[in-house]
């Protein structure tokens, strides 16, 4: 039975479990859940995860949503993904529990709080959340300078100075592409200083390719749209946009 992947593209951890498939040469079948449609609340879906989030997988009767949980379980569960995407060795699976479990508790709080609250949302008319905002605001460079200072620490290339990527890199990554919903101008004042995480994004597209740039083809096409959008709002409200202390 062919594993079933229910995913949006505009989601961070849904690319980081699509590219992971793709990469990997898992069979899966792509089923679309539209985000901002809100379809994660319909009654079917709720019924696949009852969190109403993305992704989510279902092979045959096993049902299983939370990104970091499902790459684990596909790395596990197919005997073709290599070993360094998340090693059978206990003491480097355990340094990767600790970066993705670092991703929720900092860098996924400052990316997701700022794009969705001063992005996402009052483009698509939903509620945002100014305090969620300004506290992203506040955690993600603190975010971006630990990466750059500590995760990215070492001779490799990738994370936990390992010289090819685990599943953390995937997670991070597609975290961090979030960003380029923001103004060229915000971006680039945002990722500029941080030239190893630069690099990383990088090595990581190359690590990937072709897969990584044709899973966020959605986020790029949108991405101009979505900053002539911004323009045009700053135009009207030149007050507007992002404060870095």
């Amino acid at each position: 039975m062919t594993l079933k992947v229910y995913a949006d593209r505009f989601s961070q951890p849904s690319r980081a479990v699509l590219i992971f498939c793709k990469i990997n040469g898992i069979d899966f079948e792509e089923i679309t859940i539209e985000v901002l449609k809100l379809q994660q609340f319909t009654p079917e879906y709720k019924e696949i995860n009852p969190m109403s989030e993305v992704p989510a997988i279902v092979d045959g009767k096993f049902k299983l949503f939370e990104s970091h949980a499902i790459l684990m379980c596909l790395a596990c569960a197919y005997p073709g993904v290599a070993d360094h995407w998340y090693p059978a060795d206990i003491f480097k699976r355990a340094k990767i529990h600790s970066v993705l479990d670092w991703h929720h508790s900092y860098l996924r709080r400052g990316a997701t709080g700022l794009v969705y609250n001063t992005i996402l949302a009052p483009l698509n008319g939903l509620p945002s959340n100014p305090q969620a905002s300004d506290e992203a605001k506040k955690i993600l460079p603190k975010s971006l300078s630990i990466l750059e200072d500590y995760w990215l620490e070492g001779t490799g290339q990738f994370l936990l100075g390992n010289s090819e990527p685990s599943i953390a890199d995937i997670s991070l990554v597609c975290e961090i592409m979030q960003l380029e919903f923001l103004s060229e101008k915000d971006f680039r004042r945002l990722l500029s200083p941080y030239k190893k995480v630069l690099q990383w994004i990088e090595d990581i597209k190359n690590a990937t390719a072709p897969y990584f740039d044709e899973v966020h083809m959605v986020l790029f096409g949108a991405q101009k749209g979505i900053r002539e959008q911004m323009v045009t709002q700053s135009v009207s409200n030149p007050e507007g946009g992002i404060q870095h202390k």
